[in-house]
């Protein structure tokens, strides 16, 4: 069932165009992932199904029963409210309808054939149901738990940081659960196990879903549609990204093919055309028109074809590059270092060697540590104990705060800061906006300030302009926030390219996955685990191994409260042992009376003076008999075992 629909939707920002003349139809229960370039136009689709965002022209069609709830990029709270309350204020309208149902219920019980109040229960079961607001109590508790914010339940709103906020946010939405929850970058500030929980929740209560986000594993985890902006128009997609990929190779060949077709027919018109008279007299000028028509077209659809197929291969690069370059060389030897910050223990007694051309991932919880390591490697801030030893050799930093940047400086003073508008990158001397492009900045960017471009903008000059320097290694601290997959694609690229060593702290499994050849888990409490799997290998094995021991963990229990009851009772109660003697005879005698109730009732004989009902019930109320008897004797019985095993 379709529950909202655009239509011939436009959208221009001044000059340019964002949305032209689109269809978007979202149907209940589906699970719609939006992706594109930065800037194509994908907040302003959100903004527009939220309804907060007036289109040019076009037409939104939703009920005014459907309600839609967003998660801000910036979200807004009182202060000083604490962060439990700030949760419970935004699952008031739940708290009412659930109190209101109790309050229902009671009425009914002393009023059961009030047909209005019977139409309410009703209506509130149902309201209840869909937002399964039944355990609203112990759902906050979970989500507060899943989400790190427990031991900030009773701080003010005021003193948690923006990602902090962001997953209260988020948490209020979840509970709220909306006809149709709209999402915007929602694993931003999750790490890995925070979002493996999002996924999980978002699957189980089936919501409807619209989201935006970079993390190709939570997309391919939830969408059952995407839809890709590309130059004004929307393309729709089933299914995940692994599915998307797939269409999108079949789409390209499509192209491909047209494009054979139209030369074809252009060479035909063409040599028409060339004849002269004919092209002339009025009645050919519409098919003199469609030629130079046709001309356009062929002229546009190879730049088109490239990008397309630039795009793929960026995606279906082979993860597993070779690497034939010597890797004796020593850039870091970490020897037992160990760091306490505000009070908390981040790395204990940590060892290693990082070697040049090794690509490591550091990952883990947040608040474990991972930025700290970084920061360690870059001699930022020194160890607790233990120490780091350097080789000889130049270190390229990307941070989250973009460091790197000038925010009075333009993008070619960036570049050339000497004047000039080259710039050599790994040994070529390129124009700087031929470098850029790919990079996705258009041309009249180049005069731009820093200042003014977006965070994702900023991180795509930031990297560009890491790229254009020397380096031995490379640490990079959360290289893909804020940047959109055609962006980490080309991340990837440059990456999977790059001779020297990589550090990297990321939640991203999929980015980790396809560039990391070694993994360190920072655990909590100091212990470091060094791993060569993938990310996602080792997080299913993880969970396996915590399934596995929460197992065994119920296992003992069950033994010790066995044990608990065996000393408490060393031998079986009079009554006990009275079923033990008892019982058996009583079993006996019921089964050979169920025996002759079955045997009369396949003899005519036997029955015909007899109510077959009757004797039928009686065999029923027999069998129930014996089976009580029988579940009595047998739980005695094993408990007599037990107590002559001494368990």
């Amino acid at each position: 069932m379709v529950i909202l629909d655009l239509i011939e939707i436009s959208k221009n920002y001044e000059a340019q165009k964002i949305l032209c003349e689109v269809d978007f139809h979202l149907e209940e229960g589906e699970r719609v992932a939006i992706i594109g370039q930065n800037g194509g136009g994908k907040s302003t689709l959100l903004n527009i199904i939220n309804g907060t965002l007036e289109m040019d022209d076009g037409r939104r069609v939703i009920n005014n029963s459907v309600k839609i709830d967003m998660l801000q990029q910036t979200p807004v709270f009182d202060e000083n409210l604490v962060v439990k309350d700030a949760i419970e204020n935004e699952l008031q309208e739940l708290k009412d309808k659930k109190r209101r149902f109790e309050e229902v219920s009671n009425l009914l019980s002393n009023d059961f054939k009030n047909r209005e109040l019977l139409k309410e229960q009703e209506e509130l079961s149902l309201y209840l149901d869909a937002h399964n607001a039944w355990n609203i109590d112990d759902k906050i508790e979970r989500i507060l738990q899943e989400f790190d914010l427990k031991k900030y339940e009773d701080r003010p709103m005021g003193m948690l940081s923006g990602g902090e906020q962001r997953r209260v946010a988020l948490a209020s939405l979840l509970l709220k659960k909306p006809d149709i929850l709209l999402l915007d970058e929602p694993t931003n500030h999750l790490d890995v196990y925070m979002v493996e929980f999002l996924e999980e929740l978002l699957l189980k209560e089936r919501f409807t879903l619209v989201l935006i986000s970079h993390d190709r594993y939570f997309i391919n985890s939830l969408a059952t549609k995407i839809i890709e902006i590309d130059e004004c128009k929307l393309r729709s997609f089933k299914g995940g990204y692994s599915d998307y990929l797939k269409a999108k190779e079949e789409l390209l060949k499509s192209i491909q093919k047209s494009h054979q077709n139209l030369l074809k027919l252009l060479k035909s018109e063409e040599e028409w055309l060339s004849r002269g008279v004919k092209a002339r007299l009025k009645r050919n000028e519409g098919r003199k028109k469609r030629v130079l028509e046709l001309r356009e077209q062929a002229k546009k659809n190879p730049s088109a074809i490239r990008k397309m197929q630039l795009q793929l291969q960026r995606e279906q690069k082979n993860f597993n590059q070779t690497e034939n370059v010597n890797r004796k060389k020593m850039l870091f030897e970490v020897e037992n270092i160990s760091i306490t910050l505000g009070g908390k223990l981040l790395l204990k007694d940590f060892s290693v060697r990082i070697l040049q051309q090794d690509k490591i991932a550091i990952v883990g919880k947040n608040g474990t540590g991972k930025s700290t390591l970084l920061k360690l490697l870059l001699d930022k801030i020194k160890p607790s104990k233990g120490a780091i030893k350097r080789g000889d050799f130049k270190i390229g930093y990307f941070d989250q705060d973009r460091s790197s940047l000038d925010d009075d400086k333009t993008l070619i003073e960036t570049f050339c800061p000497n004047g000039g508008d080259r710039v050599d990158v790994r040994g070529k001397n390129m124009h700087v906006f031929g470098y850029l492009k790919n990079f996705l900045f258009p041309k009249e960017h180049l005069d731009k300030k820093i200042g003014v471009l977006s965070g994702g903008e900023k991180s795509r000059v930031a990297l560009a302009l890491l790229f254009t320097k020397e380096y031995d290694c490379l640490i990079l601290d959360e290289p893909t926030n804020d940047l959109d997959i055609p962006t980490i694609n080309i991340l990837e690229e440059y990456l999977m390219s790059f001779q020297g060593a990589l550090i990297f702290v990321s939640h991203d499994r999929y980015f980790v996955d396809k560039i990391a050849k070694k993994l360190f888990i920072l655990k909590g409490n100091g212990v470091v685990e060094e791993s060569h799997s993938m990310y996602s290998e080792y997080l299913d094995i993880e969970k396996e191994i915590t399934q596995l021991e929460e197992f065994d963990k119920k296992l003992k229990n069950e033994e010790k409260e066995i044990k608990k009851r065996s000393k408490k009772q060393t031998k079986l109660s009079y009554k006990e042992n009275k079923i033990l003697q008892e019982y058996p005879k009583k079993i006996e005698v019921l089964e050979n009376e169920i025996k002759d109730l079955n045997e009369c009732l396949s003899n005519p004989e036997c029955y015909k003076d007899k109510k077959l009902d009757d004797l039928y019930q009686t065999l029923k109320d027999k069998e129930d008999d014996l089976e009580k008897l029988l579940e009595v004797y047998f739980k005695v019985e094993e408990k007599k075992e037990t107590l002559e095993r001494g368990v």
